[in-house]
């Protein structure tokens, strides 16, 4: 059965980015399909999509991240360098596992299809 995953990891303190907001949208819809909060691991509790729910399209998670960051005690700008980190991608087979992480700094970020 397919699913949709991440976890985000905060490479300026070495550590798992808990508790930061992330929005998954159906391209194409206003509103968002799912809204999670990242566990004490960086991670979502259990898959963003599976089942039914998992289905071939494009899509976009958006990272919250300057008010993670905020929220961590980093110091940013305003208006901060990142603020909604969004990143798109396509699901072509539904029977596969997407795992989408994310590498955050308040300067830069990264990101891959993982396992």
């Amino acid at each position: 059965m397919g699913r949709l995953t991440t976890h985000v990891l905060d490479t300026a303190s070495g550590k798992p980015a808990a508790g930061l907001k992330i929005e998954l949208f159906r391209l194409g819809d206003a509103t968002p399909v799912k809204t999670i909060h990242t566990n004490a691991d960086g991670r979502a509790d259990g898959p963003i999509l599976e089942g039914a729910e998992f289905a071939a399209g494009q899509y976009e998670l958006r990272f919250h991240a300057g008010a993670y960051l905020r929220a961590s005690g980093t110091r940013l700008p305003e208006p901060a360098f990142l603020d909604v980190i969004p990143i798109r991608f396509g699901i072509a087979d539904p029977a596969a596992h997407y795992h989408v992480p994310l590498l955050l700094s308040p300067y830069g970020y990264s990101t891959y299809r993982g396992s």
